[in-house]
C-alpha cells in the first residue's frame, strides 16, 4: 500500500475584519483548537520567510495566518470543524500536496456550503497529484 504524504493547508483569516490584536487572538485560539481536529499532525504560526503582498507581520510571523499539517485520508474532518467553526466567514486556504510546495491549490469560502464545495476540489487536487505522481 503506498502511504500519501501529509497535505500542508495554510488558513488565512485576514479577512475577517479584525484588529491586529483581534486577529492574532483568533489565530491563537484556532491553532489550539486544530491541534484536537482527528488527522491534524501539526497546526502553527507561519513565520515569515515569504511574506504574501499586503500582509502584515507580527513577533515574526504572518499576521493572521495559519499552518496545519494533515493526513489526506481525514482532511474532511479539518473542513468540517473550519465550516462549523467559520461557516459564515470568508476564509482562505491553501493546500500544498508535495514538500517542494511546487504543486498548489487555493480556496476560499464564507458558508457551510462552500466549505464542502471546497474540500471537494481538495479532493480532486490530492487525487490529480497522487495521480500525476505515479505516472
Amino acid at each position: 500500500m503506498v502511504t500519501k504524504s501529509n497535505v500542508q493547508v495554510t488558513v488565512s483569516l485576514t479577512e475577517l475584519g479584525l484588529d491586529d490584536e483581534e486577529l492574532q487572538a483568533e489565530v491563537q485560539n484556532l491553532r489550539s483548537q486544530l491541534r484536537d481536529v482527528d488527522g491534524v499532525e501539526d497546526a502553527d504560526l507561519v513565520p515569515v520567510t515569504d511574506v504574501p503582498q499586503g500582509s502584515k507581520a507580527l513577533g515574526g510571523f504572518l499576521l493572521g495566518f495559519l499552518n496545519a499539517e494533515v493526513n489526506p485520508a481525514n482532511l474532511k474532518a479539518l473542513f468540517n470543524f473550519l465550516g462549523d467553526r467559520f461557516g459564515n466567514k470568508p476564509i482562505k486556504l491553501s493546500l500544498k500536496a508535495n514538500s517542494d510546495g511546487s504543486k498548489e491549490l487555493n480556496l476560499e469560502a464564507s458558508s457551510r456550503e462552500e466549505f464542502e464545495f471546497a474540500f471537494q476540489k481538495a479532493q480532486e487536487f490530492l487525487n490529480n497529484q497522487s495521480n500525476s505522481d505515479n505516472g
